[in-house]
């Protein structure tokens, strides 16, 4: 197919050239027809983080929600965000805002999508020995406070991500980066054929 006739291609962008972020698959696509193709392929987990005293990391989170191909990424509390950590991801990446956590729970229960939690606290199970399951919202406290006592009890599981050094936490923008590529090793490359040498 000549590249020019290409319904997926954006004039504008084949005649000064594509200097976005995207991948070379997608070079002079329109966004329209990336997040097309993104969505025929999206991964069921969710992204949720709150956002009651306008955390700095959810761009971060929205770019990495796009890396690994989440479903959406829900925002709690205040609407707006800082969209420049998410380097124009949010083009491509849904998402959807809750005034509270009351709403992404009701949102949660239609949805038939558990809620799980990540966050060292008290009672939390290390989440490198738990079995994330395929649909489920992965949940995420603001950096520093962490996730507030109504997101922890709306969750039906807490986890962290054990650490090894001297710091009590790690930035919440990595422990959301961390947390999705868990799912995406234990429902990707769990269900991979393994290869034998020989």
């Amino acid at each position: 197919m000549d590249s020019d006739a290409d319904p997926r291609h954006d004039p504008q962008l084949l005649a000064d050239g594509d200097t976005r972020n995207v991948v070379d698959r997608y070079r002079n696509w329109t966004v329209e027809a990336i997040v097309a193709d993104l969505d025929a392929r999206r991964h069921p987990f969710h992204v949720a983080i709150e956002n009651f005293e306008h955390d700095m990391n959810i761009g971060s989170v929205v770019r990495s929600a796009n890396a690994f191909l989440a479903a959406e990424v829900h925002i709690v509390g205040h609407r707006r965000w800082n969209r420049r950590g998410a380097m124009v991801t949010e083009r491509y990446q849904h998402v959807r805002h809750h005034e509270s956590i009351d709403a992404l729970v009701q949102w949660s229960v239609e949805q038939r999508l558990p809620l799980i939690g990540i966050d060292n606290v008290e009672g939390s199970v290390p989440m490198e020995t738990y079995d994330i399951p395929s649909a489920c919202v992965l949940v995420f406290g603001q950096e520093g406070p962490g996730l507030s006592m109504q997101a922890q009890e709306a969750c039906v599981d807490l986890l962290a991500i054990t650490q090894f050094g001297s710091t009590r936490s790690i930035n919440a923008g990595a422990a959301a980066a961390v947390a999705m590529h868990a799912w995406v090793r234990r429902h990707v490359f769990d269900q991979l054929p393994t290869s034998s040498s020989g």
